[in-house]
């Protein structure tokens, strides 16, 4: 019994330190949290009596970590509450166990080796990596994720968002490992990563390019965004807001912003470029062809020709599409929930750059694509900048957001380039070439924003390599954490005693 008691008590430590580690995610920002966290479940897996009950506390922390910081899963369910509300606290469960098995994996397999936290740096790490791949990826609260808005961020223009987690868990595993001389050695690590991102920060940057750009937020409640009663009045938001003042260069409006698709309201397109004076905009508007329905990007200029169009091929696991989705809809009458048209999203060919002459060539990203550093570096040509287009009333208005605001510009960071968010409800906002938001809106404010566009860097060098370099050094510490420590230095071995 005192056994049993001893075991579930070590459980609801591991719980609480999941926790503390998720303080560090926007938009609180605390990483000394987040390493104490660490630092506290490093050890406690390697005093773990064995794989098995390591596992249960690698799980017990990721469920307690991503419950927090993941906590704005909800928000989708609370849209039609009445539909969906009963799914919510189901959705945060699934989603924190489902994610914390990888924690929990680590946990087992650093037991597995002669060196447990070294062995638990690698394989969290590798494993946090494989989270954003596997079954197309879910990268969210990632442990480099705290090092956002702080000059260690800097690092991922050398070795990505693995880069700024091995970062984390070398910080928390080196006390674990040599009490003061790690604690020490944790302090320098530290010391340079803060130095190299001062130092990277403090360079100089590239001029702004010579083009105006109008970011519109148009504030659309999510529960009232698809209101036929109230189309009329959020397109008229977007014009009001496009037509202010002198005409920008080029205007941007969020994901899925006009309440009505092209096909159907043809003299919808028209009414768009005549608020921006025949000037380009970049609207998100659903579309439809041969009965298939897209989440779509299209640049409407002059008397409202479609100029080119980008269809989001990332598409959101159950929020945008279902697996199975036509047989699902047909047989069990299931429908993503973003799905305005049609049960279900198709997906886009991939990402693409698109030439928009004099305003450069920009790479679009539409939401949830974004948090894709792989989707980013998969791109087929480089382009002069990114673009954010996104509406995250899906999210709510505490966390979601921010953390997703977040990761977008680390993208910045890694590529060199600069990011141009525009939201439906925020953040909307302009990031340059090394990930500072250099302009913004407040946050559930209707209103439009005008900025220049940053200048872009050269290529970074996780731009060129991608996360190739950070993989081999997980493989060597993997290597290093599987041979036997010695335990006696020469001096102070049996044979030299004497």
């Amino acid at each position: 019994m005192a056994h049993r008691l001893a075991g579930r008590r070590r459980l609801a430590l591991a719980f609480g330190l999941g926790v503390l580690a998720a303080l560090g995610q926007a938009p609180w920002g605390l990483w000394p949290l987040t390493l104490a966290g660490l630092a506290g479940l490093v050890w406690l897996v390697a005093r773990a009596e064995g794989a098995r009950p390591a596992f249960w506390i690698g799980l017990a922390a990721g469920t307690g970590h991503f419950a927090l910081a993941l906590s704005w899963i909800v928000e989708p369910f609370l849209i039609d509450i009445a539909r969906h509300g009963w799914m919510a606290p189901f959705a945060v469960l699934f989603l924190s166990v489902g994610l914390g098995l990888f924690w929990a994996l680590a946990a087992a397999l650093a037991r597995r080796t002669r060196v447990p936290a070294l062995g638990f740096v690698a394989g969290f790490t590798a494993l946090e990596w494989l989270r954003g791949v596997i079954f197309t990826g879910f990268p969210w609260a990632m442990a480099g994720h705290v090092w956002i808005g702080t000059p260690p961020d800097q690092l991922a223009a050398l070795a990505g968002p693995s880069g700024l987690s091995l970062l984390a868990l070398l910080a928390a595993a080196l006390p674990v490992m040599w009490r003061w001389r790690g604690l020490a050695a944790s302090a320098l690590l530290l010391a340079l990563a803060f130095g190299f991102g001062l130092w990277r920060l403090g360079q100089p940057m590239p001029e702004d390019r010579a083009v105006s750009l109008r970011l519109v937020q148009p504030d659309a409640e999510q529960s009232l965004k698809w209101d036929q009663a109230l189309a009329d009045e959020f397109l008229g938001r977007l014009l009001d807001l496009t037509a202010e003042g002198t005409p920008a260069d080029l205007t941007l409006w969020p994901e899925t912003a006009v309440p009505f698709m092209l096909e159907y309201a043809p003299m919808v397109a028209g009414m768009v470029t005549a608020a921006s004076g025949g000037r380009p905009v970049v609207a998100g508007i659903q579309r439809e062809e041969a009965g298939r329905y897209y989440n779509s990007l299209r640049i409407l200029e002059g008397e409202g020709v479609e100029r080119v169009r980008y269809d989001k091929a990332h598409l959101v696991p159950f929020g945008e599409y279902i697996p199975f989705g036509d047989l699902a809809y047909d047989w069990f009458g299931l429908r993503a929930f973003a799905a305005q048209a049609g049960a279900t999203y198709s997906a886009g060919p991939g990402p693409m750059v698109l030439d928009l002459g004099a305003m450069g060539k920009v790479l679009p990203l539409i939401c949830y694509e974004a948090i894709f550093p792989r989707f980013v570096n998969a791109a087929p040509e480089r382009a002069d900048w990114m673009l954010q287009a996104t509406n995250d009333a899906w999210f709510g208005v505490w966390t979601g957001p921010f953390q997703h605001v977040a990761q977008a510009r680390l993208r910045a960071v890694e590529q060199g380039l600069p990011l141009v968010r525009v939201a439906n409800t925020g953040v909307t906002a302009v990031v340059d070439a090394r990930g500072r938001v250099v302009a913004a809106l407040p946050f559930g404010t209707m209103a439009a924003l005008d900025a220049a566009l940053p200048g872009a860097l050269p290529p970074t060098p996780y731009a060129r390599w991608g996360d190739g370099p950070v993989l081999l050094l997980l493989a060597g510490l993997s290597l290093l954490s599987l041979r036997r420590p010695r335990r006696n230095s020469p001096r102070n071995s049996p044979r030299n005693s004497h």
